[in-house]
């Protein structure tokens, strides 16, 4: 009987094989290259560091060429998955949001966890440790540094903060600057152009200030938390609805499949501070949509 399960198992095996290399001739001849492309959160060089073995992981998966994309900034990820140019994207809770918002027809697929489990993270306002700034109030007149329009943490969280505190950014600092990334943030501030920034934050064991000091970019204790937000659901990866369903489904499978058969590479996108990822909706962004739409209200009335 035993001898009989296995050759079984093995016959079902050796029909799985074929129909697995038939999906990718058939994937590859549809699509001979497929673009993923990232919001530029950190440096082109850091970005190309983290995700160049993920996007070898997908094409050796998938079987066709998977091209990494770095965007210059979060609209040009939203442009391009609305014009079809890029077939799947790791964005931002916010610019996600915005992609819906703007008519992009794609779908979230996969969204960062935490390692306790949680699904969210922060928007932090740091300012410099040796400052005198205690409090947001404290820097009337002052640099603002923000990261770009379509950042959630870097940019809406703290214009909706901002605005419960009765505070207009363009009117209480002194200058309001989009420095382009969180990196760029934080050394906007550590070179004194601006007096305070907004960034991402999980908790006291992983933010962007964490990762920016294990690259010897910054020390973490130069800078102190002033303000941080209530959490904040994690970023998705989302690809376009009209790639064929065993496509879609098939670069699902790599994407949640990844932390188990390449654990190296998993631990080189997160530092090893993220759980695997796990599949999302995009009616878990409904409320970051509401956000969207309250900012752009003020906005409009500023």
């Amino acid at each position: 009987m035993i001898l009989q399960r296995r050759a079984l198992l093995g016959a079902t095996a050796a029909l799985a094989l074929p129909a697995v290399a038939r999906a990718q001739a058939n994937f590859s001849r549809q699509f001979p290259e497929l673009v993923f492309a990232i919001i530029p959160s950190e440096n082109a060089s850091g970005v190309t560091e983290r995700w160049a073995p993920f996007t070898n992981h997908l094409s050796q998966r998938l079987g066709t060429k998977v091209t990494l994309r770095i965007a210059n900034d979060y609209a040009a990820v939203i442009e391009g998955q609305r014009a079809g140019n890029i077939h799947i994207a790791s964005y931002g809770p916010s610019s996600f949001a915005r992609a819906l918002m703007t008519g992009a027809r794609i779908t979230a697929f996969a969204i960062e966890v935490n390692l306790d489990g949680t699904k969210g993270y922060h928007s932090v306002l740091y300012v410099k440790s040796g400052s005198p700034y205690q409090n947001v109030q404290d820097l009337r007149g002052k640099n603002l540094g923000l990261v770009d329009p379509n950042s959630t943490s870097g940019n809406n969280v703290p214009r909706f903060a901002l605005n419960k505190m009765g505070i207009t950014p363009e009117e209480f600092f002194g200058r309001v600057v989009y420095t382009g990334s969180h990196e760029n943030a934080v050394i906007a501030l550590n070179q004194g152009t601006v007096d305070v920034c907004a960034n991402w934050w999980n908790d006291e064991s992983e933010s962007n200030l964490l990762r920016m000091a294990r690259k010897n970019m910054v020390k973490a204790e130069d800078f102190r938390i002033i303000f941080k937000s209530d959490q904040i659901v994690n970023s998705p990866m989302a690809y376009l609805d009209s790639l064929p369903q065993d496509l879609r489904t098939a670069i699902q499978t790599a994407v949640l499949e990844l932390p188990q058969r390449e654990p190296e590479t998993f631990r080189r996108i997160t530092d090893g501070q993220q759980a695997p990822w796990q599949a999302v909706t995009n009616a878990d962004y409904n409320p970051i949509i509401e956000l969207n739409r309250f900012v752009d209200g003020l906005r409009r009335r500023s």
